[in-house]
């Protein structure tokens, strides 16, 4: 089994599926309201949503 090969149909199929039913959109920005953290809780568990250093988003339970 080769791990470094990605299957191409599956990975440009990704983006075709977020366009036909993308939800809600909601900036990022106007839910830390300048913080670094956001905690959301789903079914009674809390899950933090952090920015990172390089401007990218980690969610960790």
């Amino acid at each position: 089994m080769n791990h470094g090969t990605t299957n191409k149909a599956a990975t440009e199929a990704a983006p075709d599926r977020c366009l036909e039913d993308p939800g809600t959109v909601v900036e990022a920005e106007r839910l830390f309201k300048g913080g670094q953290v956001l905690v959301i809780e789903f079914r009674g568990e809390r899950y933090r949503l952090r920015k990172t250093r390089n401007g990218k988003l980690i969610l960790t339970k």
